[in-house]
């Protein structure tokens, strides 16, 4: 019998989770996620996200067994009580750490209002082909299918563990899209082309690999520097793109060679001479990933100063046959950056 079959009390835990998702439903659209394409309205009221969720960790909680100082809930428990705590929290609109390693997270799922507003966000279209970069837990893929249809997409994940227990999760859910073991960063051109890349782990720069994996117009979703960066793919060798307003933070992406997006913020002794109203600015972090080894902390503090602290929808990225950078304003104006990392190339100065 299923962790989702089991009585709560009489009561079956999949009524109680019928309720909680329509609850998750709700909130999500409160939000203004689903404003860009409210069709994922549908997918989000339907796909059971408990089935991806077999069991999570919490953290933060102490005397209770666990990985790392988490508390493990699970819908196999024993414990009635432990059961609904698994099933509710299921259905919070929070990111839900699915995977430990010697304490380190490695893999989660992501806050729904923002796996909402990235999908909706990636203005699909009835017949999209979608490459999804970070299988997770397979929900994400499974809400991609709803809505396109399993022979449309494909997720890869490096960790055999992973996309086995992804495929696991879809099959129990009724969903069979592509699921492929191998490194994200190469993408999967046996799959390709794609109209559509979305990646559920953090980057540093976009890997020229995937522009020819792409039809001219796709789009590519990314976390990037603590944002998302939506560039529109032109041909094989060019990209371009502005980031969105949000803020996003996700597990990084692992894979060969390194994209080095692990490497911690600055030391308190890098950012000294720079004002506590910059050092506690969500936006002047996206600032500082953003211009990592190119611009000093005091010089990143200066030209956020001279602009006007700019939001991230003032900042784009350009994917060119040569060259890569990032930019504020205009791809050609005075401010443009290398991208602190690539997976293939060196990159400079535009």
């Amino acid at each position: 019998m299923g962790a989702h079959e089991v009585d709560r009390g009489g009561e079956p835990l999949a009524g109680l989770a019928v309720s909680a998702r329509a609850s998750l439903v709700r909130v999500i659209e409160a939000s203004g996620a689903f404003d860009a394409d409210p069709r994922w309205r549908e997918a989000f009221a339907n796909v059971p996200r408990h089935l991806f969720v077999p069991y999570y960790y919490v953290g933060g909680v102490g005397g209770v067994s666990g990985s790392g100082g988490y508390e493990r809930r699970w819908g196999e428990s024993p414990d009635p009580r432990t059961r609904e705590r698994w099933v509710r929290g299921a259905y919070e609109d929070v990111p839900l750490a699915t995977r430990l390693r010697d304490g380190v997270l490695v893999s989660s799922s992501s806050q729904p209002s923002l796996m909402a507003l990235m999908l909706a966000e990636l203005r699909v279209e009835d017949g999209s082909r979608v490459l999804e970069i970070g299988a997770g837990t397979g929900y994400n893929a499974a809400l991609l299918s709803y809505r396109l249809g399993d022979g449309n997409v494909t997720t890869v994940d490096l960790d055999a563990e992973i996309t086995e227990s992804a495929r696991r999760h879809l099959a129990d859910a009724g969903y069979r899209p592509t699921v492929v073991t191998g490194d994200g960063a190469r993408g999967v051109p046996e799959r390709a082309p794609f109209d559509r890349i979305i990646a559920t782990c953090t980057l540093t720069s976009i890997p020229r690999v995937w522009l020819p994996q792409c039809v001219p117009g796709a789009l590519i979703l990314a976390p990037l520097a603590t944002g998302l960066i939506a560039l529109t793919v032109r041909d094989a060798g060019q990209a371009e793109g502005r980031f969105l307003h949000t803020p996003a933070y996700f597990v990084p992406l692992r894979g060969s060679p390194p994209c080095g997006s692990e490497r911690a913020e600055p030391e308190p002794v890098a950012l000294a001479g720079v004002p506590r109203r910059a050092r506690e600015s969500e936006l002047f972090h996206f600032l500082l990933a953003l211009t990592r080894d190119t611009l000093e902390p005091q010089e990143a503090f200066a030209l956020w100063e001279r602009e006007g602290r700019p939001g991230r929808e003032r900042f784009g990225i350009t994917v060119g046959v040569e060259h890569a950078w990032a930019w504020l304003d205009e791809p050609e104006g005075p401010y443009a950056w290398p991208l602190p990392g690539s997976f293939d190339t060196g990159l400079v100065e535009p």
